[in-house]
């Protein structure tokens, strides 16, 4: 349920201070047409933690939201002049909830400058002696009920555990394949390098999603992490990035053909990147351009992205194709590169 916010304090400014959240995009619905009302879109871009963007609906507000092309909506009712004026006015901040962090950060800006815009508002009018002004902020979560991280880390530690099954575990065990012979073994018969490389991916394929399943039930029934989306797309999309996966530890091993370089390649190329760049610890909307562009060229990126709308957003449609589609791109690239790079002759 809805609740109010304290009033503005300069503690809450010194804590604004020290975030790193910068240009929040923040959508403003203005359903009351007068100037004061529109005044408050002034008072958000006083803020530099702010970026509000001027909307006609919420419907059209709440699908932005939900593409997460803004992190929050800050409604301003029809009645709100007349409220105001009455000394009983109102808001609606409601924030995108999956990084409980985040969230919370955004939440303590808007606020603080929606507050300050009502405090300034009584000053002009002559009312010093009121406590800030005479508006309220009514703040909602979504997608994150329980206001909690671990909703938020948990589908990154999937991405994990399928990034090291997938392709951390299938460079190393098909590297040493190469370093004992096996696969020279297997080329001096009538098989195909092709049918080889299914052969030997289908025993990692099922690792990886027995992996996945007993992660689900321990997200489910352990951590209580709510599945908001359709379950088969999220195991569409789990297969898509296992091909990715299995794809990455392929190329890796018909490479390099040694079992330790091949361990360090994976490592550095997939499970530290998947950890560092993709969007598990750190915002990529925060970080400087270049590692943004290299977070967006990691397919756990977009496993990531994926996971976390399918578990706490629902089908967002338009991210969920996009995102599938560019894992569905590596998957056949990858894929075709280990294909390519592994030839039935002896070196």
């Amino acid at each position: 349920p809805p609740r109010s916010t304290p009033l503005y304090s300069s503690a809450a400014s010194d804590v604004y201070k020290r975030q790193n959240v910068r240009h929040a995009p923040l959508a403003v619905v203005l359903e009351d047409p007068s100037p004061t009302a529109a005044d408050i879109v002034t008072g958000l871009q006083l803020s530099p933690y702010l970026a509000p963007v001027l909307l006609g609906s919420m419907p059209e507000a709440e699908r932005l939201m939900r593409e997460r092309r803004v992190d929050g909506i800050v409604r301003v009712p029809n009645d709100f002049s007349r409220r105001l004026a009455e000394g009983d006015a109102r808001l609606q901040l409601i924030v995108h909830g999956t990084e409980a962090a985040r969230a919370r950060i955004i939440q303590s800006y808007a606020t603080g400058a929606i507050l300050q815009w009502a405090q300034r508002q009584t000053d002009r009018a002559g009312n010093a002696d009121s406590a800030g002004g005479p508006v309220r902020v009514d703040q909602r979560l979504w997608f994150n009920a329980a206001n909690t991280s671990t909703w938020y880390l948990v589908p990154g530690l999937i991405v994990l555990v399928m990034t090291l099954i997938g392709a951390f575990l299938t460079a190393l065990v098909m590297a040493r394949e190469w370093e004992r012979g096996t696969l020279e073994a297997l080329f001096v018969t009538p098989v195909r390098p092709t049918e080889i490389l299914i052969a030997k991916i289908v025993p990692y394929f099922m690792v990886g999603m027995i992996g996945l399943a007993l992660c689900l039930l321990a997200a489910r029934f352990l951590f209580e992490v709510p599945v908001q989306g359709s379950l088969p797309l999220l195991l569409l999309s789990s297969v898509l990035y296992m091909l990715v996966s299995l794809g990455i530890g392929l190329v890796i091993s018909s490479v390099t053909k040694n079992q330790f370089i091949a361990s360090q390649i994976a490592l550095i190329s997939t499970f530290l990147p998947s950890l560092m760049l993709s969007g598990f610890l750190y915002d990529l909307r925060n970080v400087p351009v270049a590692i943004n562009v290299i977070g967006h060229i990691l397919p756990a990126t977009y496993y990531m992205e994926l996971l976390r709308t399918l578990f706490l957003a629902g089908n967002v449609w338009p991210l969920i194709v996009r995102d599938c589609a560019i894992l569905a791109g590596y998957a056949v690239l990858l894929l075709g590169l280990a294909r390519f790079v592994t030839r039935k002759r002896l070196d």
